[in-house]
C-alpha cells in the first residue's frame, strides 16, 4: 500500500499501536496497528479521534472507517481464547503474548515512529522488549502508559481494535444469544457463561478457560463446590 507512494519522496511513516479486549472473559484480543505519514495526522483531531473508552459504539464504526480512509497502512490481529489460554502451557506472560503480536504487526508495517500503549508496568521494559523482536530497526519508539489517551495516532488504532472487537461479540450474540459485554463485571456475561457450562457440561469456545472467572463457574456447576458448601 505504502511502496510505490515512497518512491516519490520519503516520508516519514509513524504508527500508534494498540490493543482491545484484554480483560474480557468472553471473545477475543484484537490488536492494531494504525500508519500514517507525518504530515496527515492533523487528520485524526478534525475527524474527533479520541480514546476508544470515551466513543460509543456508533461513533467507533464510523471513525473506523475514516481512519482507514485516511491512513497510509494498518493492520489487525485477532488472538482468540484458546491462543490466549495456550499461553499457559507456553509459560507466557499475557503481556508477553501481546508483545509478541505487536512486534508481528510492526514488522508488517515498518513505520519510522511507533507510539504503543504499554501493557507492562515498566513502560521502557516494554519498549526493549518489542525492540528486540523488530526485524528492522525504527527511528523512535514511544512507549506510555494510557498512549490512547495521549496520543491521536494511538486513539486511532484503538477505535479500529475496539470496532473489530465489537463487530466480533455482535456476531456472537447474533449467534449463541445475549452474552453482554464479555467482561468479568458484567453481570449479564457472567450469566450467560454459568448457563452454558451448566447446561452443556463444558465452557464455550470463545470463553477464556485460564481465566479465573470461568474456573471459579466451572469448579461451582460442574464440582459442586460452592462456598455454602463448606457453611454447612
Amino acid at each position: 500500500m505504502t511502496s510505490s507512494k515512497n518512491q516519490v519522496i520519503k516520508r516519514e511513516i509513524i504508527c500508534g499501536i494498540d490493543e482491545a479486549g484484554r480483560g474480557p472473559v468472553l471473545g477475543p484480543m484484537v490488536i492494531c496497528g494504525v500508519c500514517f505519514i507525518e504530515s496527515k495526522l492533523k487528520i485524526l483531531s478534525e475527524i474527533g479521534v479520541k480514546d476508544s473508552k470515551k466513543l460509543s459504539a456508533k461513533q467507533r464504526s464510523k471513525l473506523a472507517k475514516l481512519i482507514k480512509q485516511n491512513c497510509e497502512s494498518y493492520k489487525t490481529i485477532i488472538v482468540n481464547a484458546q491462543e490466549i489460554d495456550a499461553r499457559e502451557e507456553k509459560r507466557i506472560t499475557l503481556n508477553r503474548l501481546e508483545e509478541i503480536k505487536m512486534a508481528e504487526i510492526l514488522n508488517e508495517l515498518k513505520p519510522d515512529v511507533i507510539y504503543i500503549d504499554a501493557a507492562d508496568v515498566n513502560e521502557e521494559r516494554f519498549k526493549k522488549s518489542i525492540l528486540k523482536q523488530l526485524n528492522y530497526s525504527p527511528k523512535k519508539i514511544i512507549s506510555k502508559h494510557k498512549a490512547d489517551d495521549l496520543f491521536p495516532v494511538v486513539s486511532a488504532s484503538s477505535i479500529i481494535a475496539k470496532d473489530l472487537r465489537d463487530n466480533i461479540i455482535e456476531d456472537l450474540k447474533k449467534k449463541y444469544g445475549e452474552l453482554g459485554s464479555g467482561y468479568p463485571s458484567d453481570i449479564q456475561s457472567i450469566e450467560f457463561l454459568r448457563e452454558w457450562i451448566r447446561e452443556k457440561k463444558k465452557v464455550p469456545h470463545f470463553a477464556r478457560k485460564s481465566w479465573e472467572t470461568t474456573k471459579k463457574i466451572v469448579r461451582e456447576e460442574l464440582f459442586n463446590t460452592k462456598i455454602t458448601d463448606f457453611m454447612n
